[in-house]
């Protein structure tokens, strides 16, 4: 079972793979803002479902949120610290290889992001479908070193 450099190479070589194969079909339309949010989102998907264990990937994981989280607290957006504050113990609820290894949970832990992208950060329904696609590919690319490895 790879740890979580392994689970970054994955999620960098897949998203590499993903970000030319968008750009080369013209599904994504790249500006620099947009290609760190996707490739973010990859990292971010493949260190998902180990959080739910003490590792390295859990603290970055978790670093990452509480960043996000004092910032909506400092902009006084209380509603959406205390949402990312619920779904980020989520994780919790299970044990290790439980929940966060299925894969209906790699097509619905991603969902909040579409609602994001448009509603809070205004981005289009395209864009937010590649946002959903981008950390859902991570998801899927821990998964699959799981199984392989």
């Amino acid at each position: 079972m790879p740890g979580y450099k392994g689970h970054i190479t994955g999620g960098v070589i897949i998203g590499i793979g993903a970000i030319y194969t968008g750009i080369i079909t013209g599904w994504i339309h790249p500006t620099i803002t947009k290609l760190i949010i996707i490739f973010g989102l990859i990292l971010a998907g493949a260190l998902f479902p180990d959080v739910d264990t003490d590792s390295k990937g859990q603290n970055l994981f978790y670093s990452i949120l509480a960043i996000i989280d004092i910032y909506l607290i400092i902009k006084k957006e209380y509603k959406d610290a205390a949402i990312l504050g619920f779904l980020a113990i989520l994780p919790a609820l299970g044990h290790h290889r439980g929940w966060t290894h299925t894969w209906w949970a790699m097509l619905l832990v991603p969902v909040p992001i579409i609602v994001l992208a448009i509603l809070v950060f205004h981005y289009s329904w395209h864009t937010a479908i590649t946002f959903y696609c981008a950390a859902a590919l991570g998801y899927l690319s821990h998964l699959l070193l799981d199984f392989l490895l």
